[in-house]
């Protein structure tokens, strides 16, 4: 017997196999999707076994080792082929972003599975022993409850308990335990309105076929309901599900709901340890779960008998994977749908432009929920123009969102207060001569934090202690704000204020998101300030109010989808405020006759899609036209320059039917001290680029001094 493996070369774009002779004490063991451990000249590395057959072994080098499970089902399999035609990676690189890390292809990872230790009571004849009153009692205990853990029986007597053992009178055993571990929830059950019962019966009726819903429900209609019911319906005909949420900050409030309702479940997201998701692949594996709940890589979940995919707030970028493979978590829901026969259920108060036109093509499945759960009225929104208000006081806070938030405040009830922009000030800049302090080895300005006295970058992560004066020799001034100075000015102006930062820098220990919305939610504090993590899904009773700071953030970002970006945030966060009691929205703007505001304070939708898809199709950009980001990336400027501009010159001679522009350089055009161009192609039908595309990540794979990104549909440019 000989297998076919696919190894694991870092840094080599080598798509194809190689064989290998089986033991014949292994044999038995042999299956295609198992891991196993090869020689490969003179190293020791792992990969896939993806063929098994008869064959010559002369001069073949023998496996030394096959896993015990396969890891990579033959769906799996499929998918990775499909990944790596569609996004221009290697068949490894596609498999393995499949996998948690204790079951990818990669040397020196030994996940330990964790135990617990249990006593039973042997069958032997206590009548011959004599025991003392500690071991009595441990025996009597025994004949019970038939198995203990021994971490119980030790704070009895651990000394009596080994006695027992050393004497065949008791047994140690062995039983795994998952390091998940979700307190006990309350069930809950509730009804569907008629609104919700209408998309519940339209989702039901297509179960069993591959079909795409667009679910397009405003903030609070109770699209969380309609998807619970939805899988409760799925389970009940022997299937089984996946639901995606597009941050870790949401996974515990949406986990909570779902334990409220279901049992087997399982959890995958970044804010598990390695082995916490080890644990949960192997309960998904087993067929110990019927509902999988997590972030972008939950799509990958081994589940069989897929029934259903549910993606909430699709509009999400962080379904887009910015690494290698750049795929997109919505393109891998519909390639498993087809290949289940399963149903895809796309979700959103405010759905990419993208989606919301498939739907009024007929491609999706337009579904709508128009009004609140329970009939409450959206909130009021108010806009205030900042440029009146910041010559009046020169605070980010206007007054009318200071004396909203006092109101609130003296009600019992709470304000959440959106700016997405973490830190304290944005720039520190010379007052004499102009220079900012940047990153060296960004080209982006440092960003203040106060807590630390450190200036640090958000992109390499690079930090210094904040400096006085400048090379000038006079002082610097901090200029711009983040969340953590949102935080003081607030509690110098309101000092009733119990205030709560969710940023980066607040969540980054285990369970910080967790803890954060469990103390909002528990009232212990009034005005929750955050980022964009606290801008979708979060459902809080008490808040009244939501203030948005500044809502011209993203619609200054030189980006395509700006206004787009802008009215979903100012949408999304809008949703926050008023869930169970009429609520009010404070949107602090600059630009306040913009299109993408004006809409976003009438919770109009459609006004806006009406608006942004004139603009897109006068300048090409989806859905009229696909994109397609082409990176150039190395540290030597000279040579990124040079070779971006021959791949461009390239592109425009080989490439059909399409638009290429650039080079230009990136947004941030040093990053990690690389110099980063960029080309962007503009097309209607992928085979016109794919091959030349290609051959372009083949050439350059192995290049050691230049590096090419090809990301496809990005969300960003």
């Amino acid at each position: 017997m000989v297998v076919d493996c696919l190894v694991e070369l870092a840094h080599v774009f080598i798509d194809k196999t190689f064989t290998y002779k089986v033991p014949f004490d292994m044999e038995k063991d042999i299956a295609i999707g198992k891991r196993v451990v090869v020689p490969f000249g003179g190293q020791v590395l792992e990969g896939f076994i993806l063929g098994i057959r008869n064959g010559d072994t002369t001069d073949l080098k023998e496996i030394i080792s096959v896993s015990d499970i396969v890891v990579l089902n033959y769906e799996l399999l499929s998918l990775g082929k499909y990944i790596k035609d569609t996004y221009l990676c290697s068949l490894m690189t596609s498999y393995q972003a499949m996998l948690p890390l204790a079951l990818k292809a990669r040397k020196k990872v030994d996940m330990k599975i964790k135990y617990e230790k249990y006593i039973t009571l042997n069958d032997v004849d206590l009548s011959s022993y004599k025991f003392n009153n500690t071991q009595e009692r441990i025996i009597e205990l025994l004949k019970k409850d038939k198995i203990i853990k021994k971490e119980y029986l030790d704070t009895i007597s651990k000394s009596s308990v080994n006695t027992l053992i050393k004497k065949d009178i008791v047994s140690i055993s062995y039983s795994e335990v998952y390091r998940y571990k979700k307190e006990n929830i309350e069930k809950n059950d509730f009804s569907l309105n008629n609104e919700q019962l209408n998309v519940y019966n339209s989702i039901i009726s297509t179960l069993g076929k591959s079909s795409t819903h667009l679910l397009f429900g405003v903030t609070g209609s109770g699209k969380t309901n309609v998807y619970i019911k939805v899988i409760e319906e799925v389970i009940k005909r022997g299937k089984t599900a996946i639901m995606l949420v597009p941050e870790i900050s949401l996974t515990p409030q949406i986990v909570d709901r779902f334990y409220s309702k279901f049992d087997r479940i399982a959890v995958l997201h970044s804010g598990l340890s390695d082995s916490e998701k080890y644990d949960e692949w192997r309960k998904i594996y087993r067929g110990e779960v019927d509902i999988v709940v997590g972030a972008r890589s939950a799509i990958f979940a081994p589940l069989k008998n897929l029934g259903i995919i549910i993606i909430d707030e699709e509009h999400s970028d962080t379904y887009k994977q910015d690494n290698n493979p750049r795929y997109d978590a919505i393109d891998i829901a519909m390639w498993r749908s087809k290949y289940n026969n399963a149903v895809v259920v796309l979700g959103s108060a405010t759905p990419r432009l993208e989606s919301f036109a498939r739907a009024k093509k007929g491609v999706y499945n337009l579904l709508t929920l128009k009004d609140r759960y329970n009939n409450v009225p959206m909130p009021k929104t108010i806009v205030v123009d900042m440029n009146k208000e910041f010559k009046k006081s020169n605070s980010y806070y206007s007054n009318t969102l200071l004396n909203e938030i006092k109101e609130v405040i003296s009600r019992g009830e709470q304000v959440i207060l959106f700016l997405n922009r973490r830190g304290y000030s944005t720039t520190l800049m010379c007052s004499s001569c102009g220079d900012t302090v940047k990153c060296p080895n960004c080209d982006i300005t440092l960003t203040y934090h106060k807590s630390s006295n450190m200036l640090r970058c958000h992109y390499c992560g690079y930090a210094c202690k904040k400096e006085k004066y400048c090379k000038c020799g006079e002082e610097l001034k901090e200029f711009g704000f983040g969340t953590e100075k949102a935080l003081e000015e607030l509690e110098n102006l309101i000092p009733e204020a119990k205030c709560i930062r969710m940023d980066i820098d607040t969540t980054s220990r285990k369970n910080a998101h967790e803890k954060i919305i469990k103390a909002f939610q528990d009232g212990e504090y009034n005005v929750l300030i955050g980022t964009q993590m606290i801008a979708k899904g979060l459902d809080f009773p008490l808040v009244t109010l939501v203030g948005i700071l500044n809502a011209d953030i993203s619609l200054n970002f030189p980006d395509f989808r700006a206004s787009e970006d802008t009215f979903q945030l100012i949408n999304q966060v809008s949703g926050r405020s008023g869930r169970k009691k009429e609520g009010k929205v404070i949107i602090q703007t600059f630009n306040p006759d913009h299109y993408a505001i004006m809409c976003a304070k009438d919770n109009d939708y459609l006004s806006f899609y009406e608006k942004e898809m004139l603009m897109r199709k006068k300048l090409s950009y989806p859905p009229y036209y696909y994109l397609c980001l082409l990176r150039v990336v190395s540290l030597d400027y000279n040579m990124a320059s040079q070779e971006s501009i021959k791949i461009s010159n390239m592109l425009k001679e080989r490439v059909n039917n399409t638009i290429v522009l650039g080079p230009s350089v990136a947004n941030i055009f040093k990053l990690n001290n690389k110099y980063r161009f960029q080309i962007i192609l503009k097309y209607k039908d992928v085979l016109d680029v794919i091959d030349v595309l290609r051959k372009v990540e083949e050439h350059y794979f192995n290049d050691k001094n230049v590096k090419i990104e090809i990301t496809f549909n990005p969300r960003r440019i």
